[in-house]
């Protein structure tokens, strides 16, 4: 992932201004806090024309030689700069034949797409995508995120009639006077001054779809959606966890590496990586896939106190305090430095397929197949706040780049067609959570995954890389948030105020970093059991007394539910010390592997 930064109609074009644009695009000299170039370490690149500046921290994973942005149309009039991946480039090639083009990169097609059909031609764009555009034959300018938000991206005002756009929050928080998060699937215009909504699918509408269930339209759907994926001139790998769904994405990306232009480059065997700490159930299941499919495994373990110690960077870095994104990007932020670390520069991930088949465990509950489609509708529209967050900067704060290929587009409409009745869990009929994929790859001839490995139950990964980690995260906030302090919550935090020790020392570091009004606002809220929307939990009565995201806490479905009482602090062993962790920038954090 790239980093953007946009300044546009500023009142202000002198040298200075020039400066501090490249000061927030880059870092913050009077204090050294790092703003983007983490997501960018490759090239900086900057575009000045009267008031507006686009800049651009690369991360190369397409083109690295020649791919360098700010991007430019033949006449260098328009200007483009991009954060993410065109998977269909060399298609929208096809359709510019009067086109020159100036480099290899993917991104460059979309200078030339506006040139040829205007603000209209987004919704060509095969891929995930946060862009800014500058037309400096009128000074019109527009903005676009992709249609799930798999790219992070914020919008801001500045008080002398500026926009500002950038990647995160951290290049916008000290110079708007208001900001917040870039909705998913939308399009800012200048020439109206205003939001609107470019991605319209048929799912958006919540009505529930009465296509057939076909296993082999899924499956060759979703085989087609990683295989477009491999699209990179750098070496990359799978985040394998050994559940469904990174089992899946590793098998897939196993069987079709042989003939990319990325095996040509850096080999056919592909390369695995996991995370967990000693014993964790995500370690076992992935050594048992990696080798099944004969991939190259990197097993990392962590300790309880190293993902301890490293809280502060990662609510720095993935800029939230929800509970359940924390305690999911801090393993993952750890482990993307050491893939970093051996040279691998892009990952594949298997999130958003729990939002589109109803894949989280309190979707046992859903009552009938009506509420269940609504549900993984309201998932999939929120996934930009949650697991695309957690996907892209955690990755981002090390340079490097995760791809989703459960959230393509193409694989959202053929997923999110289906008659939900086929998704239901029915038990009694020996279909568990996701079944509908399970049977899709249930192939005896040619078989994608051993077979309990294919019905393994569903695990969150904040639960998977080790039971002891979240409820180590509990005991500590317990060590360090008093009863007292619970009691003012209301008070000081009248907004998405934390009801749990946990979300309150979470919420302190959060508030520290990022004190304005519009930062916490860009955090969702609402109460949540196993990862569930606030309107799931009418489903069970019982769940309103024992909110918590983690997916144990579906009790009478997960196989190692939560017991009623959280474990004592001095229950969990010598990983929990009695120091509040200071800000550091995780220079040492040992990660045994």
């Amino acid at each position: 992932m790239c980093g953007i930064l946009a300044v546009l109609g500023c009142s202000d074009d002198s040298q200075a201004k020039r400066v501090r644009v490249l000061e927030l695009s880059r870092r913050f000299l009077l204090c050294n806090v790092v703003r983007l170039k983490h997501r960018g370490p490759d090239w900086s690149g900057l575009h000045h024309h009267g008031d507006f500046y686009l800049t651009h921290q690369r991360l190369a994973i397409v083109d690295p030689a020649s791919g360098d942005q700010p991007l430019f149309n033949e006449d260098k009039k328009i200007v483009v700069t991009v954060n993410g991946e065109i998977y269909n480039h060399e298609q929208l090639r096809g359709h510019l034949p009067n086109h020159k083009f100036r480099t290899g990169s993917d991104c460059e097609v979309i200078a030339h797409l506006y040139e040829e059909y205007g603000e209209e031609f987004v919704d060509m764009l095969d891929g995930m995508f946060s862009f800014v555009l500058l037309d400096t034959r009128n000074n019109h300018f527009i903005a676009a995120r992709d249609a799930v938000g798999i790219t992070s991206l914020y919008i801001g005002w500045g008080l002398d009639g500026s926009v500002w756009i950038s990647s995160e929050l951290k290049g916008l928080n000290d110079d708007c006077e208001h900001f917040e998060t870039f909705p998913p699937g939308h399009l800012y215009s200048s020439k109206e001054g205003a939001l609107r909504r470019w991605y319209n699918p048929t799912w958006f509408s919540e009505a529930i779809p009465s296509t057939p269930y076909d296993p082999l339209v899924l499956r060759h759907a979703f085989e087609n959606s990683v295989i477009k994926r491999l699209m990179t001139d750098v070496p990359f790998g799978v985040l394998l966890s050994g559940g469904l769904d990174s089992s899946l994405v590793a098998s897939i990306t196993a069987r079709h590496l042989a003939g990319t232009k990325a095996a040509k480059q850096w080999g056919t065997q592909l390369h695995s990586f996991c995370v967990g700490l000693e014993g964790s159930p995500d370690l076992k299941a992935a050594k048992e896939v990696s080798d099944y499919l004969g991939t190259v495994h990197h097993e990392f373990h962590f300790t309880v106190q190293d993902g301890i110690d490293a809280i502060e960077d990662v609510i720095y870095h993935i800029e939230t305090y929800d509970v359940t994104t924390i305690r999911a990007s801090t393993p993952m932020f750890l482990m993307s430095r050491k893939i970093k670390s051996l040279g691998v520069k892009m990952v594949m991930s298997g999130e958003g397929s729990d939002e589109v088949f109803g894949g989280y465990l309190y979707f046992h509950k859903a009552p009938n197949k009506e509420e269940f489609h609504h549900e993984t509708c309201r998932k999939i529209k929120a996934l930009h706040q949650y697991d695309c967050l957690r996907a892209n900067k955690s990755t981002s704060a090390w340079g490097l780049e995760a791809r989703v290929p459960f959230l393509d587009k193409e694989f959202i409409n053929v997923a999110m067609s289906i008659d939900p009745e086929w998704k239901l869990i029915k038990p009694e009929e020996g279909r568990i959570e996701k079944w509908v994929l399970r049977k899709a790859f249930d192939d005896e001839e040619n078989p994608y995954l051993p077979k309990h490995i294919l019905y393994r139950q569903k695990e969150q990964f904040s639960d998977g890389v080790g039971y002891s980690w979240i409820d180590g995260l509990k005991a500590h906030a317990e060590q360090h948030v008093t009863d007292k302090m619970m009691l003012n919550a209301t008070h000081i935090f009248p907004h998405n105020t934390p009801i749990t020790k946990e979300a309150y020392y979470y919420r302190m570091i959060f508030e520290r970093f990022f004190p304005q009004n519009p930062a916490r606002m860009t955090v969702p809220g609402g109460a949540s059991v196993a990862c569930s929307t606030a309107k799931a939990i009418e489903w069970d009565a019982s769940w309103s007394n024992n909110l918590d995201p983690s997916g144990r806490a579906a009790l009478g479905v997960h196989l190692s539910a939560y017991d009623q009482k959280l474990p004592s602090p001095g229950n969990l062993g010598p990983n929990i010390i009695d120091i509040v962790p200071r800000i550091v920038s995780v220079p040492g954090v040992a990660i045994h592997s």
